[in-house]
């Protein structure tokens, strides 16, 4: 009697945490639809741990060096190629010295890393920018031949953002904000990743339903003629 009640018990919660585990993932909504860890998503490695601020020092490095840059050029007013030029300038001009007084001085000067590019490094690179190119070019010809209205409708949203956004900020300011996020927010999500996937997905769901309303009403107003043309 003492086992089979126990194993009743048993039963009765496995079912209450596969029925509570099934819920959380119905209501929560992964980013880009991941199945593994967020670092793993990232890539792994040391981009990964500095994204999530497992370096922290490195981290910080990094928005302190974005945020001298922007002050550099939003600040000084000077043009984009005149400072990029004076930046490599002094570089250039204290490696030489440095070479030099290390040779007058009868000492080893360190050995600098070879800069070169390695042909796969090329090819690899050239066709992750051809496949991206391509998908580009088949979500214009789909937009243009009005097959997916969602597709249209995200594309119209993300450049009247874009233009509506540059309207008020220059270049680099933009850049600048988008270096930010890039270096905060995944760690942010790292920390309070169940509670940004439960409101991304009621905020999802809330959109899913907003669309569907739009996209039959849209769809309605078609033609049947206009539409029996595109099915033939």
């Amino acid at each position: 009697m003492e086992n089979s009640s126990n194993s009743d018990g048993e039963e009765t919660r496995n079912q209450r945490i596969a029925s509570t585990s099934s819920t959380t993932s119905s209501d929560d909504c992964r980013f880009f639809g991941r199945q593994c860890s967020l670092h793993q998503f990232l890539g792994g490695g040391k981009a990964a741990d500095i994204l999530l601020w497992k370096q922290w020092s490195v981290s910080l490095g990094a928005i302190v060096v974005a945020t001298v840059v922007w002050l550099i050029f939003e600040q000084s007013g000077l043009p984009f190629l005149t400072i990029c030029s004076d930046v490599l300038l002094i570089l250039i001009v204290v490696l030489f010295v440095r070479s030099n007084y290390a040779a007058y001085r009868d000492r080893q000067p360190q050995t600098l890393p070879e800069l070169e590019l390695s042909e796969e490094m090329v090819t690899n690179a050239a066709a992750s920018f051809r496949v991206k190119i391509n998908n580009v070019l088949l979500m214009a010809h789909e937009i243009t031949l009005g097959k997916d209205f969602r597709l249209f409708f995200k594309v119209v949203t993300c450049l009247w953002l874009l233009s509506a956004i540059g309207s008020y900020c220059s270049f680099f300011t933009l850049a600048y904000i988008g270096t930010i996020l890039l270096v905060t927010l995944p760690a942010f999500y790292s920390k309070y990743e169940e509670h940004v996937n439960k409101y991304c997905g009621m905020i999802q769901r809330k959109f899913s339903q907003q669309y569907k309303i739009v996209d039959d009403s849209v769809t309605n107003r078609i033609p049947r003629s206009l539409s029996k043309d595109k099915g033939n």
